[in-house]
């Protein structure tokens, strides 16, 4: 074996010219190497919070037999709007009305949202075909607690965007910025979708290496979506908290007061017909695929009603009259402006929330991937870390032991 004794002055020197120079520049290597590692763990919980998060309704359906629409024996069509609240009312005889959801997927049962006497509100899982109260929502429900996790790490919201939304969002930029250049360091990167290479059996670097080269490749339009998505909610905090609103809603409407009915008490207000409400409001707007419909909050608020239009990424709304039925106010898709369309579309387009079950599928084998695609990536430039910094050790070491010329 040789050493540095028996090697030649001139290599001898070289070798330790090698080593001092840059020393410095390699251990500030070295530690950018080791702090960039908290970096990539924090990545990979968001991607993974996030992943958990676009099937977390499918995962409560999976594990809560109330949030189910199951058909009872002998029952074969849903109730309308006013069974179905009429129902909810004889076994809560004493609360009040706030809203009815009916979700996108027809697995799941309606939610109707009550209000008790002291004003404590509660949100009921109801059987579409019985109108039976299979359940109550906890006030911090499973998707709650997660999507609140992956998008504002569960810090509060005091005054403005919570600084949480800002830790996660401000990670849409380098994840464009790995896109980009990921697309830049690996020319003529479609080849890969014909001719696909992982190979297995040639140790982990290798492995590791195909996977992700692998994985980013057929995750580029998800990590686009992604990365889009998130950057543009950063931006929509930043100006919010500066006062700067996108939208033009307008103020929101009130009634006259000319229209309001004379009476004593507010239960003694007329109480008019949901499903003559879904009727009119889809007479004026036939696109408009409605699912919730919330009471007013006072006399002279309208009843607001809610749906997808027939772009399924955009929301439509109509306010009407609970006095005589007239539509005050419809907001469709021809109302927004461009800026408007491409705020309303981001929170769906993020989560695949728009299509139903299987969209939300492919959107979470895509958030696997991308989470896989991290993980080999962290266990790339860990193992890369700790062998140069084993290296920088014994050189270090080396040099210690080297005979005083």
């Amino acid at each position: 074996m040789t050493d540095l004794a028996s090697t030649p002055p001139a290599t001898k020197a070289g070798t330790a010219t090698r080593r001092k120079k840059g020393g410095m520049a390699r251990l500030w290597l070295l530690i950018h190497g080791w702090i960039a590692l908290p970096i990539w763990a924090y990545l990979f919980f968001i991607c993974v919070t996030g992943t958990i998060a676009t099937v977390s309704h499918e995962l409560i359906w999976l594990a809560d037999s109330s949030v189910r629409a199951s058909r009872p024996a002998g029952l074969e069509e849903r109730l309308g709007a006013d069974a179905l609240v009429a129902q909810v009312m004889e076994q809560r005889p004493d609360n009040r009305l706030v809203n009815v959801v009916w979700p996108v997927e027809k697995h799941f049962a309606p939610t109707v949202t009550v209000s008790d006497p002291e004003g404590r509100q509660a949100t009921l899982y109801v059987n579409p075909y019985d109108g039976r109260i299979q359940g109550q929502a906890s006030t911090v429900g499973f998707r709650y607690f997660i999507r609140a996790l992956h998008g504002w790490l569960f810090m509060p919201w005091t005054s403005g965007y919570s600084w949480g939304w800002y830790a996660v969002t401000i990670l849409g930029i380098p994840m464009l910025g790995s896109l980009i250049t990921g697309i830049l360091v690996y020319k003529k990167f479609w080849r890969a979708y014909l001719n696909p290479r992982l190979r297995i059996g040639k140790g982990a670097r290798i492995f590791w290496g195909d996977f992700h080269r692998l994985a980013g490749i057929w995750s580029l339009p998800f990590v686009a979506i992604i990365g889009v998505t998130a950057t543009w909610f950063l931006l929509e905090g930043i100006l919010s908290d500066n006062g700067v609103t996108l939208s033009t809603s307008g103020i929101p409407t009130v009634l006259p007061r000319e229209v309001l009915p004379e009476v004593t008490h507010r239960s003694d207000l007329p109480q008019p017909s949901l499903d003559a409400l879904l009727a009119t409001a889809r007479e004026a707007n036939p696109g408009m695929k409605i699912d919730s419909i919330w009471m007013p909050s006072n006399a002279f608020s309208p009843i607001e009603l809610y749906g997808r239009g027939s772009i399924p990424l955009f929301f439509e709304s109509a306010q009407i009259s609970p006095y005589d039925g007239e539509i005050v106010k419809l907001r469709q898709l021809s109302d927004y402006t461009v800026i408007e369309m491409v705020t309303t579309s981001m929170y769906p387009l993020h989560f695949g929330d728009f299509m139903g079950v299987w969209l939300k599928v492919i959107y979470f084998i895509f958030g696997v991937l991308l989470c896989m695609m991290i993980l080999s990536g962290m266990l790339i430039w860990t193992k890369r870390t700790a062998r140069e910094t084993s290296a920088y050790l014994r050189d270090r070491r080396d040099l210690k032991l080297e005979p005083a010329e």
